[in-house]
């Protein structure tokens, strides 16, 4: 065996395994490592009773000022069998106990972060691994003619790694066109737009915010796009990133995190509408302005690094 290395080999192999497992994991046996996880909730005696497990998980940062809007989202997501993960910016966890369905939704506290600081700690890609897809909304929106199950087989069948409900525009403050529901398509990954040649939009647009694009206020991501997501990846965005036009929502733009309001106008070309609204001066808004910046920055290093992105492959196939 010597002299054909085998012996060499199979030392080199052993040496693989206890270097591929989890940090800290090396000395303990095969068979009881678990990479992976998720955020069923088990009973503190007993059994866990057995469920249908849920295969997407809704999370979303709320402030107790709009209970009523959450309210109608957390129920709608929770009868289509979605785990639900309310962030509470505000700290106040306790008055949400008048609502039934509070024990059966996990709550996470922190005054004064954004959705992203939470998910960022609590929506790790290995302990969110079970679930298909990742809704990641702001709470804001109207649900009333949004269908969560039918999202999801649409955005399936479509191949969106990365997408968006799209906006109504009779009822929502709509801040980018692209995101204004279509109604004569299901689905749709660019829009067009006349103007000057940084402004235009057209058939051969390749960059946000004609094509690839897709606002943070109501983004859904798969498996493998969110463990992108969370490492600050790009992917392609012409291809895997779009809006659902078939499943909408309403966009009412209420300020949160302290914010206050005052009297703004949106308008949506195309349109014949102006639409106004009472829009609050929201800290969310230079967050986002930021994180746009600061993603840009690390798109385009990212792009003149590696030519080849793999990033929506499964890592763990």
């Amino acid at each position: 065996m010597s002299m054909w290395g085998v012996t060499d080999f199979l030392q080199s192999s052993n040496k693989c395994k206890s270097q591929c497992k989890p940090l800290g994991s090396e000395p303990l046996p095969e068979g009881i490592i678990t990479n992976t996880s998720n955020l069923q909730m088990r009973p503190l005696w007993g059994f866990p009773k057995k469920e249908k497990v849920s295969t997407s998980l809704f999370a979303v940062a709320v402030g107790i000022k709009q209970k009523d809007i959450v309210h109608k989202m957390v129920k709608k997501f929770l009868s289509s069998g979605f785990v639900v993960m309310l962030f509470h910016y505000d700290g106040i966890v306790d008055e949400w106990k008048d609502f039934a369905w509070s024990d059966q939704v996990i709550h996470v506290s922190a005054r004064n972060q954004t959705k992203w600081w939470f998910a960022k700690r609590f929506l790790h890609p290995d302990i969110v691994w079970d679930y298909s897809y990742i809704f990641l909304w702001d709470e804001d929106l109207g649900v009333e003619d949004f269908h969560p199950k039918k999202y999801v087989s649409i955005v399936e069948r479509e191949g969106l790694e990365i997408s968006q409900p799209a906006l109504d525009t009779a009822k929502s403050e709509v801040h980018h066109q692209i995101t204004a529901r279509g109604r004569k398509s299901i689905v749709h990954r660019r829009t067009f737009k006349h103007g000057a040649n940084r402004t235009s939009c057209d058939g051969h647009s390749k960059a946000p915010p004609c094509t690839g694009w897709i606002e943070m206020m109501a983004p859904v991501f798969s498996r493998a796009a969110w463990r992108c997501v969370w490492y600050m990846i790009q992917g392609d965005r012409t291809k895997n990133i779009g809006v659902v036009d078939a499943e909408y929502i309403v966009h009412y733009n209420r300020p949160t995190l302290g914010g206050t309001v005052e009297k703004n106008h949106s308008t949506v070309e195309g349109g014949n509408k102006t639409y106004s609204h009472r829009r609050g001066k929201d800290p969310r808004v230079e967050v986002r302005r930021q994180s746009y910046i600061e993603l840009d920055i690390f798109r385009k290093r990212w792009e003149k690094a590696v030519k080849n992105d793999k990033c929506w492959a499964d890592p763990y196939q």
